[in-house]
């Protein structure tokens, strides 16, 4: 497949900065609000409840807070060049933006249907997560209702408020975040005060704590952890100063996220006892209240149930992220031609881009029909199977996203050969390692192995790529000028 190089950004911008009727709405967002949308993508207590106690279970144990700390330094390895091109690439389409850009139109096709396929996937499985955890949390209120009641509330919801202005969404998940952080926050350091079980070793950080398990698994779960931090460049037409807000929210969502992380597994660790560890998951009837068990011994009264709660309110954040996510992909892929014109238009008076809200929660709608009708789990069938779906396809466009920072910079010399080239190259090579992985290994992860499942599902994101390819390689036959401006600057 030929790279087709896109014209220079700085010789012929191909949009003015403020052209055109359906524009998203201009200086909405500041670092904050740009950072907290990020981080609730990443859903703090749904890592600390969720998938920390299956990796301290299934991965290297007490390794976890050396395998957060290493995955934190990938990030910010992969953040060097992202946020390097974002200076250069401002365009709500993120990931295919830069695909675009850098190694042009087609490859930008590829990536923008994958990010659909992924970014939908994701919210799919968190919508059967929530629908899950809730039925479980309000039930101990004596509110016992099937979980897809829980779960199309939250789709109406998270509609609601993707169709409005991003402002509205940003107030609610900053609130939401700040509360998630407290209530882990108390726990941790609640468990410091009390010096944990038997102190408060250091000793969680040597190789033969991160050698302790299957290291691959391990990282894995904490990568989910981390989904939804590369999306600050999303919103960098509805950011104020994007090129100083844009930069600052990409750093300090994967320090946020990362540190928090690996503070609290290694406090986590220390509730119980390091050598105790496996002994309690073992012992427990399900893992994910590992957590909850911890707040009742070290904080107790109504604290494990505010968290529970908070892990509902937790996943409702992450879904709000994720549908807005896909709503500016969508607007982005009909604005540059890959999807119908319709999805291009944002509304009158909210300027959102209100044609991919409508039709995600359509899709959701209809996904969770589904699974309703045919009776499946929402954990370990609609959240397990569609969600790593998501978690490749995410790998997948972080790969070649590294890919088109060294050829843009190839071709720009504005930036060193440590931002340009190093980095990128580090974290490209390492991401590509784990889609591979993930992409072979689909059917042992997600529990489809043996069935036509563990083939199908991981498939879809090739497809996606094949199809995107396609709908440009259209494009570039039928309209030469729109191709050649795929992914261009918009402010």
């Amino acid at each position: 497949m030929a790279v087709v190089h896109p014209p220079l950004e700085q010789e012929s911008p191909a949009y003015p900065p403020h052209g055109g009727p359906h524009e998203l709405r201009k200086n909405s967002l500041g670092l904050i609000a740009v950072t907290f949308m990020v981080i609730s993508a990443a859903a703090p207590l749904t890592g600390v409840a969720g998938a920390v106690p299956i990796a301290f279970l299934l991965g290297n144990g007490a390794g976890v807070p050396a395998t957060f700390l290493f995955m934190t330094l990938i990030m910010l390895a992969f953040s060097v060049g992202y946020v390097a091109m974002s200076r250069h690439v401002r365009n709500a389409g993120a990931f295919y933006a830069y695909a675009a850009r850098g190694l042009g139109g087609c490859w930008g096709g590829a990536t923008a249907m994958v990010a659909l396929v992924a970014y939908n996937a994701l919210q799919f499985g968190l919508i059967g997560l929530l629908g899950g955890v809730s039925a479980g949390v309000f039930a101990e209120f004596g509110l016992v209702m099937p979980w897809w009641i829980y779960s199309l509330v939250a789709v109406i919801l998270v509609g609601t408020l993707g169709y409005r202005q991003v402002d509205l969404s940003a107030k609610v998940l900053v609130l939401l975040v700040l509360l998630e952080y407290m209530i882990v926050l108390l726990v941790d350091f609640a468990i410091l005060g009390a010096g944990g079980d038997s102190g408060l070793s250091m000793n969680l950080f040597d190789m033969s704590a991160i050698t302790s398990g299957s290291f691959t698994v391990a990282v894995l779960f904490c990568l989910g952890s981390f989904m939804g931090f590369e999306a600050t460049t999303i919103y960098a037409e509805e950011a104020r100063d994007p090129d100083v807000t844009i930069p600052r929210a990409t750093y300090l969502s994967v320090l946020l996220i990362g540190l928090f992380f690996v503070f609290t597994t290694w406090l986590m660790i220390a509730g119980v006892g390091a050598a105790n560890l496996l002994p309690t998951l073992q012992g427990l009837q399900d893992p994910t209240s590992f957590f909850f068990e911890l707040a009742g011994r070290y904080v107790g009264g109504p604290v494990p149930a505010i968290a529970g709660v908070l892990l509902v309110s937790s996943l409702f954040a992450a879904l709000s992220a994720f549908h807005n996510y896909i709503a500016r992909y969508s607007y982005v892929a009909g604005r540059e031609g890959l999807l119908p014109a319709a999805f291009g238009r944002t509304h009158p008076t909210h300027q959102s881009p209100h044609v991919g809200s409508v039709a995600q929660s359509i899709g959701a709608l209809i996904v969770l029909a589904v699974f309703a009708g045919l009776g499946l789990d929402p954990i370990l069938n609609m959240f397990t199977w569609i969600s790593q779906i998501g978690v490749l396809g995410v790998l997948g466009m972080m790969s070649i996203t590294s890919l088109a920072v060294v050829a843009f910079f190839r071709r720009h010399a504005h930036a060193s050969l440590f931002t340009a080239w190093v980095m990128p190259v580090m974290s490209g090579v390492i991401m590509a390692a784990l889609f591979v992985y993930i992409f072979a290994n689909f059917g042992d992860l997600t529990g489809t192995q043996g069935a036509s499942l563990g083939v199908i599902l991981p498939s879809l994101i090739p497809v996606a790529a094949v199809v995107g390819w396609l709908l440009a390689s259209r494009l570039r036959s039928s309209s030469p000028k729109v191709f050649a401006n795929m992914g261009a600057s918009r402010s």
